[in-house]
């Protein structure tokens, strides 16, 4: 790379800029070990539950989680195989599709989405401690409510606490954040085998929701609607990754090789997502004979455990859900708002930027306000992310061949300039992707504001991250035809 690309602070900071082989230092163990950590976390556990509750079979739930897992794979595979090939990450490869100033935008959305997770997640950290110091004292804690806040001086400040825990992570960098993953991720298989051996004495077996049908068969309280069940709630598991399909290239970048990420994230994506939900029914199933109801709230579960397996139970929850949120959440904002202003944010001022609006947010009171928080959520942000992905995937792949002049990545006067900084064809295409989603979103998220939204667009919502990307790609594609100018590789590896 040009020495005098440097001096572009506007594009260039030390953080954005291509990894050296120094930095390289991830072999397809750790991103094994990175997918292992964040998929065994209890959003994931959880969004079983909301299968079963929607009338599925325990079968039916785990081959949905799988399946969809295998989709949004391919997105992974194929956009971080950019991060690996030059060492840039998500924020600057969008430059080469949106423009170098109109990358902001791609940025800017995967920031957003992200902040909402982090802030959510840290909640749910904080709530643990709460829960599970009130079960080691034997008595309710914190006491009345702060005017204002709606949560009492005890919730606060577990929410505060583990805030902080984060905090020490942001400060000491990503290796930490690979450090932490390659730790957590054997002992969270482990924990998986011994609550599936503490339910299965203690139940004496496994439980009757294993045995119990769909609803959707004949007589059932859903027959023949398993089709209109299944597709929302796979383009939610879908939309439960898509943010990381964008931002994959900020951990491919320091991948050895293209083998170790491939190989890396096949194996560790798919198939433990698909364990966790066998897992989230198994233990739930076991759980109606223990309580005489399902349970599939981890921390309520462990909430009912006694003795030294409540103090465990903590421990393993809080750092389930920390390795989780630095890797899913955080790394891809902190790089997302250095590329807003690398002048002024690296990327640890922009993982504190991250934590900033974490606590401003309080995301106890969108948790409350927002009914069905998951469906609503995640296929509400999947309608946004996908036509990104459509767009940076057939940039990459077809307009430009796999072959980028990184260099012009941080130039505003290269090839990926445009006009004044923007791809219109990006543009154009993500609003096109993003525009027929609008309706049915505001009819799932505000009912009783818009409750007039044709079928039409009901229909498609349904389908939002598949839509998104798909008319996102065709347009940009066909907007882009004949149009990329030839460029020649630099600084890439195979």
């Amino acid at each position: 790379m040009s020495n005098d690309l440097s001096a572009n602070t506007q594009l260039w900071n030390e953080d954005l800029a291509p990894t050296s082989d120094a930095q390289r230092t991830w072999r397809w163990y750790h991103f094994a070990a990175l997918w292992v950590g964040m998929v065994m976390c209890i959003p994931a556990y959880t969004l079983s539950a909301s299968l079963i509750e929607g009338g599925m079979s325990g079968y039916q739930a785990v081959l949905t989680v799988f399946l969809a897992n295998a989709i949004v794979l391919l997105p992974m595979l194929l956009i971080g195989h950019a991060g690996t090939k030059y060492g840039i990450p998500y924020a600057v490869l969008a430059r080469a599709s949106f423009g170098t100033t109109g990358a902001r935008i791609p940025a800017l959305m995967r920031a957003i989405v992200a902040c909402g997770w982090y802030g959510i997640q840290t909640w749910f950290g904080g709530s643990m401690i709460y829960t599970l110091l009130g079960v080691m004292m034997g008595a309710e804690i914190g006491g009345a409510k702060i005017a204002g806040l709606g949560i009492n001086g005890m919730q606060l400040l577990c929410f505060l606490a583990f805030w902080a825990i984060q905090f020490y992570y942001i400060v000491h960098g990503m290796e930490s954040i690979r450090k932490l993953e390659t730790w957590t991720a054997p002992l969270k298989i482990l924990i998986c085998f011994v609550l599936l051996g503490w339910v299965y004495n203690k139940a004496g077996g496994f439980g009757p929701l294993l045995e119990q049908p769909s609803q959707f068969v004949e007589g059932g309280k859903k027959a023949g609607q398993f089709w209109s069940t299944f597709w929302p709630s796979l383009t939610a598991m879908v939309g439960f990754w898509a943010t990381l399909a964008l931002n994959i290239p900020d951990f491919t970048r320091f991948a050895k090789t293209q083998r170790d990420q491939i190989i890396g994230q096949s194996v560790g994506l798919p198939v433990p997502m698909g364990l966790l939900a066998a897992l989230a029914v198994i233990v739930t199933s076991a759980t109606v004979v223990l309580y005489g109801k399902a349970i599939w709230d981890p921390v309520d579960l462990a909430s009912r455990m006694t003795g030294i397996a409540v103090l465990i139970a903590l421990i393993v929850l809080l750092v389930d859900t920390v390795s989780v949120n630095l890797a899913a959440n955080l790394v891809g904002p902190a790089y997302d708002f250095s590329s807003l202003a690398p002048k002024h944010i690296t990327y640890r001022a922009g993982g504190y930027i991250t934590a900033g609006i974490a606590l401003v947010m309080m995301p106890w009171k969108i948790l409350e306000s927002t009914e069905g928080y998951i469906f609503t959520w995640l296929i509400g942000y999947s309608a946004l992310l996908g036509p990104i992905a459509g767009i940076l995937i057939i940039d990459y792949y077809f307009i430009r061949k796999t072959e980028l002049n990184v260099d012009h990545l941080y130039r505003d006067d290269g090839v990926y300039s445009y006009g004044n900084g923007w791809n219109m064809a990006a543009i154009v295409a993500f609003v096109l992707g993003v525009a027929p989603n609008i309706p049915g979103f505001l009819n799932a998220a505000f009912p009783a504001a818009f409750p007039d939204v044709g079928a039409l667009f009901k229909t498609l919502y349904t389908y939002a991250w598949f839509v998104g990307i798909a008319i996102s790609a065709l347009v940009y594609g066909v907007m882009m035809k004949g149009k990329a100018l030839p460029t020649l590789s630099t600084a890439a590896r195979t």
